[in-house]
């Protein structure tokens, strides 16, 4: 599929739910409506972003637009990770060396080791910490339940 020419909110039938964040840069228009709230570098800039994006969770709901309510948990749980992430790891690098070329683009180690963990960073512990409470509030929301069993139940997703 053409990423950059589907506009999934015009077919919403395209969209897949999927497993943790994917296609979270990929989907738009939701993309770049989402991403330039997307901030986690200290636990002020962490909560004002969540408290943005969760108010686009929102306002996707309340539109009965599931696949934009979606994409905004996924800029959700993905705060958290990539907060946590450089909580655990000093400048965000998890995996040594290069990724393989054959795996640009993509996510996980691709037979890389792990680097050592760094002693761990509060402050990005604590913005984690912050989308992690919004996270668990938007997959906990029962506007957000009903429509996904509604779209998975209508699309077969």
């Amino acid at each position: 599929m053409d990423f950059r020419t589907v506009d999934f909110r015009q077919h919403p039938e395209l969209y897949q739910v999927g497993k943790g964040e994917q296609g979270v840069l990929l989907v738009q228009p939701y993309k770049g409506e989402i991403l330039p709230h997307w901030r986690f570098r200290t636990p002020e800039v962490a909560r004002e972003s969540a408290a943005t994006i969760y108010g686009l969770f929102e306002a996707y709901l309340a539109q009965d637009d599931f696949v934009g309510a979606d994409m905004a948990r996924k800029f959700l749980q993905m705060g958290y990770t990539r907060a946590r992430r450089y909580a655990n790891h000093q400048g965000g690098k998890k995996y040594a060396g290069p990724v393989p070329a054959d795996k640009k683009g993509q996510s996980g180690a691709h037979g890389r080791p792990e680097l050592p963990r760094s002693p761990e960073d509060p402050v990005k512990a604590e913005a984690a910490a912050l989308f992690k409470l919004r996270w668990d509030e938007a997959r906990a929301h029962p506007a957000y339940q009903t429509q996904r069993a509604a779209f998975e139940d209508r699309y077969g997703k």
